[in-house]
């Protein structure tokens, strides 16, 4: 099952799109209570039979025509964003660029921050920046959507609170990270709204494609029309998802609607750094990464991170090439007060 908000008020409208995102069907027809995504998740073993079955009309061609541009992301703010950094070469890489050594503990603890979860941007919304020398960077991403989970859930058992999956654009300022992490205290001037995927999908959507808590299929990165990434977010991920939710809900539940996410997608080439697409690898997920390569390869990076006017999409094909989430697709603009 594949589902959507449509802009709308402050948390959209929920609809159910067919598996070919061509058309959709408005939740409330079957289950007046599911007006938005949160409305459903907090009532999911009951609100899901019922929205199986708009889904299949939609499937089989009823519906009205479904527009990308019209979504908001299917949470528009959510009750948690909790951002975990699972591909441990990324963060290996970036520490390294830096002259920082990586403790042996990122290995067996996952690294987790608490993100802002109040005002997400749509999957088509302009990026608003009000400096460019902020150094904006996008992180193309996989997330999933929780229902209740209880304190102390083990690893294996958090995989049956997985209800949806959704990439997400992290958007990142990376020159104000160095100055905030200083303080100790973490991200937050330095991590402003994210932008999830048009569409969230229930795992069964995914076939075999996901298992194991990850999803075993390329994420694809076009910047300003030049393929830019496609590595493959079921490999090296150090940290399946039902560990990153284990994780987060060690000293607390988690409420249904919370949303977790894998960190940067990155893939080592030959036990090395990757490569850009060019070079024959699978390219990088952010911008960083290449630059954190370009430091230790020539000692200065040379590739520049967003700026006005440059234009990003993430999206994900399935094995015939179709897209499963709909596509992020967003340009960074000058932000005027």
């Amino acid at each position: 099952m594949k589902l959507a908000s449509l802009k709308g008020g402050r948390d959209g409208r929920l609809v159910v799109v067919s598996q070919d995102l061509q058309r959709y069907m408005i939740a409330a027809m079957a289950v007046p209570t599911a007006e938005t995504l949160q409305a459903a998740l907090d009532d999911w073993e009951n609100t899901r039979p019922a929205l199986e079955i708009l889904a299949a009309r939609a499937n089989a061609g009823e519906g009205e025509a479904f527009e990308q541009a019209d979504c908001a992301s299917p949470l528009p703010r959510a009750y948690q964003w909790a951002d975990g950094s699972a591909y441990v070469n990324h963060v290996e890489l970036v520490r390294k660029a830096r002259g920082a050594e990586m403790p042996d503990s990122f290995w067996t603890d996952p690294l987790m921050y608490q993100g802002g979860s109040d005002s997400f941007i749509g999957p088509r919304e302009n990026i608003p920046m009000a400096d460019e020398a902020w150094g904006i960077d996008f992180e193309a991403e996989i997330v999933v959507v929780t229902d209740d989970v209880p304190m102390g859930v083990s690893a294996e058992d958090a995989l049956d609170h997985i209800q949806l999956i959704m990439l997400v654009n992290d958007v990142s300022l990376r020159n104000l990270i160095p100055g905030e992490l200083a303080k100790g205290f973490g991200f937050f001037q330095s991590k402003p709204s994210s932008a999830f995927s048009p569409v969230a999908v229930t795992p069964d959507e995914l076939s075999d494609a996901w298992r194991d808590g990850k999803l075993h299929l390329p994420l694809l990165s076009t910047l300003n029309e030049v393929p830019f990434g496609k590595p493959d977010a079921g490999v090296d991920m150090t940290f399946h998802f039902g560990q990153l939710i284990a994780h987060a809900a060690k000293s607390r539940p988690l409420a249904a609607g919370c949303i977790i996410g894998s960190g940067t997608i990155s893939n080592k080439l030959d036990n090395g750094p990757g490569k850009p697409i060019e070079e024959g690898g699978v390219g990088y997920s952010c911008i960083a990464e290449i630059r954190t390569i370009e430091t230790i390869n020539d000692g200065k990076p040379s590739t520049l991170f967003m700026q006005f006017g440059d234009r990003i999409r993430i999206e994900m094909n399935d094995a015939n090439g179709n897209s499963i989430f709909g596509a992020i697709d967003q340009v960074v603009e000058k932000y005027v007060n």
